[in-house]
């Protein structure tokens, strides 16, 4: 498939603005959801009319998972997590929720899938790469598809992500990026788990936290 034929719909939810987001082949009528965050009513009023095959967490802090229970619920689609994170789902203290005032702690069930290092993922008709982007959280997983790139909260347009949550490092975040993201194509487009999409080609080059370190 043409990653030109890629439908990619994106919805900033929650108090946080995380981005989540919708991936559908037309080729196959099936779709990919990507970090279903809080707040999720109008990703779900979207998923009505969608065949949805897969969850993906790119990590499990609370903003990322927010909306999890209901997309699953609705969809009954079954969900990829690192191990490293898997019980961050079930776990408040873990997954941050217990840390806000919010109206009850994010507790899910556990995931059926577990993500690793170099796997390639066959969803909806689609090949995805997955690259193990540690460093704003442990369990941190970036999925590539041609030259698209959905990668949580590793990289931002001309920002990071941070590094002083539990689990955080920012040497390590700053390996995932040289060592992973920008091993990639210059114009692969990165879809960041808060604020707009960019570029690898624009963060090389114009992005302050990361430009002296390139290679």
């Amino acid at each position: 498939m043409s990653n030109s034929a890629l439908q990619i719909e994106s919805y900033a939810l929650g108090m946080f603005q995380t981005n989540a987001y919708v991936l559908t082949n037309p080729a196959t009528g099936e779709s990919i959801v990507i970090d279903p965050g809080m707040d999720p009513e109008i990703l779900l009023d979207a998923l009505i009319e969608k065949n949805v095959v897969a969850i993906l967490l790119t990590h499990a802090h609370l903003d990322h998972i927010g909306g999890l229970n209901q997309v699953r619920a609705m969809t009954k689609a079954p969900v990829y997590i690192h191990p490293i994170e898997q019980e961050w789902l079930t776990h408040p203290d873990l997954n941050g929720s217990s840390r806000w005032n919010l109206p009850q702690p994010i507790v899910c069930e556990r995931a059926e899938q577990e993500l690793e290092d170099g796997q390639v993922l066959e969803l909806a008709g689609l090949k995805i790469d997955v690259l193990h982007t540690p460093g704003h959280s442990p369990g941190s997983c970036s999925f590539v598809i041609g030259q698209h790139c959905f990668g949580g909260d590793v990289l931002f347009a001309q920002s990071i992500g941070r590094t002083d949550l539990p689990g955080g490092d920012f040497e390590t975040l700053m390996a995932s990026i040289q060592d992973k993201l920008f091993e990639l194509d210059d114009e692969t487009i990165v879809y960041p788990g808060h604020g707009p999409k960019t570029t690898i080609d624009t963060e090389k080059t114009f992005n302050p936290y990361v430009t002296g370190m390139l290679r």
